[in-house]
């Protein structure tokens, strides 16, 4: 029989390749456990910049379309601008060429008043006020109206009692104006309230009401 040592067991051999292996499975295990948490930190750092750099674009975007807008809104400035200007120097080029014809189409006014406008020289005054009208020219200034010394200039000057303001009695020369640009203003004669009218009309009006009062007993005592 084979005494054996008390205290010591006999353990079997492993085989060193088997050792080995062993080894590196408990090291690849640990580069997975320590590989693991880490990927999906890496992935969050990713769509961070992403949704920064998507930030960024859209930043950049909103500033252009202002910009954009800006520019738009000039343009369309400019071309108001434009446009006005080029009405108005139409009407100003309108007006200095009516402004020598005024005196002509005077006397064409004045040979109508007095019956002289006949015959050849008829048909070419009313085709000449036909092409002034056509050009925006307009005649204004009636008898009757209220003056007004932004188109009107007054040459003679009267009282009358008929009347309770200013007022134009008669058109010496008509007044003309293309759109809201006044070319002459119309000369007129004005009159204008009898002095102490007013006054005397209303010492008049008290006293048919005091006429009234007496007539009727005198004023209701309450």
């Amino acid at each position: 029989m084979t005494e054996e040592t008390p205290g010591f067991e006999e353990q079997p051999d492993v085989p060193s390749d088997a050792a080995k292996s062993a080894d590196e499975a408990a090291q690849a295990d640990g580069s997975a456990e320590q590989a693991g948490p880490s990927a999906p930190a890496g992935d969050e750092l990713q769509t961070v910049g992403l949704q920064a750099q998507l930030d960024q674009v859209r930043m950049a975007l909103n500033e252009r379309t202002a910009d954009l807008q800006r520019l738009q809104a000039e343009y369309q400035n400019y071309r108001r601008r434009v446009e006005r200007d080029r009405v108005t120097v139409k009407e100003i080029a309108a007006a200095n060429l009516l402004s020598e014809l005024l005196p002509v189409l005077d006397d064409i006014g004045r040979a109508r008043e007095h019956g002289e406008l006949v015959g050849g020289f008829k048909s070419v005054a009313e085709a000449l006020e036909t092409v002034v009208a056509k050009l925006g020219l307009q005649q204004f200034g009636k008898e009757g109206e209220p003056f007004d010394p932004l188109v009107h200039e007054a040459l003679m000057h009267s009282y009358a009692p008929d009347v309770t303001e200013t007022t134009c009695v008669s058109i010496l020369q008509p007044g003309y104006r293309i759109g809201e640009r006044t070319i002459r203003p119309a000369r007129v004669a004005v009159a204008e309230p009898q002095p102490g009218a007013q006054s005397k009309s209303g010492g008049e009006g008290e006293q048919a009401a005091d006429a009234s009062d007496e007539e009727s007993g005198g004023p209701d005592e309450g």
